[in-house]
């Protein structure tokens, strides 16, 4: 899938069952209102912690839940709001509890359930550029940080939904670099650490092929210390 420049000016949550038309004359239907059975419980647990404006928020799906945060970047400032089965217009729906705590960075990845429920990368390219831009509007001291997708490795054979759309993430990846230049926020390149020789998942960072090992978790960590994001 080629990535084009342009706009969904009219793309909401509230839309249903939406057909996209690819490059190639075929039709993708897409929901962007689904939501995991976990979304509503976990929100509202989230809405009665407390915020502070030293606070450093991991903002994701479960890629990002499943992480220690706190232990990993032996940070207590560090606040995980990861939820599992989380896309991109899921966090756009529930960013409000993070930006009304005014924190001092937040971290961002989210998009490979996008891509496994079929949303377009264009869409969710613009989704995130919808999320820089709230962020900057809601909480303008916020510090941004785009990071990238990762890699997949469909060996495992699970998550097949979420496996075999390497060209699609390294594009998805292209347009966030993009995006981080275009708003002035800051661009992680987490997959090139995580990626094999032949753009998969490595596997010892992995044991699903999406999700990561603590190997994976440590590696991460290892990347944030070494690019000094957290200072």
């Amino acid at each position: 899938m080629k990535i084009r420049r342009s706009c969904f000016p009219g793309v909401t949550v509230t839309m249903l069952l939406l057909v996209f038309h690819t490059a190639n004359g075929q039709q993708t239907n897409w929901d962007s209102t689904a939501r995991p059975d976990v979304y509503a419980p976990r929100v509202g647990l989230m809405k009665t912690f407390r915020h502070s404006r030293k606070d450093i928020v991991f903002l994701g799906n479960s890629i990002t839940f499943w992480a220690e945060w706190s232990e990993f970047l032996e940070n207590r400032h560090v606040k995980n709001r990861g939820i599992p089965g989380d896309n991109s217009f899921g966090v756009l729906e529930r960013l409000g509890e993070v930006t009304n705590g005014k924190p001092a960075k937040i971290f961002v990845m989210i998009g490979i359930n996008d891509l496994a429920r079929n949303i377009p990368a264009e869409i969710l390219l613009k989704n995130f550029q919808r999320i820089v831009r709230r962020i900057k509007t809601e909480s303008p001291d916020t510090r941004i940080y785009l990071q990238t997708l990762l890699p997949t490795n469909d060996s495992f054979h699970k998550m097949t939904n979420h496996c075999n759309k390497d060209a699609v993430i390294r594009d998805v990846n292209l347009g966030l670099d993009q995006l981080a230049k275009d708003e002035k926020v800051s661009f992680v390149d987490l997959y090139s650490h995580f990626a094999d020789e032949k753009g998969k998942l490595k596997k010892e960072l992995t044991w699903d092929g999406v999700h990561l090992t603590a190997e994976g978790y440590l590696l991460w960590a290892a990347v944030l210390k070494r690019g000094k994001y957290l200072r």
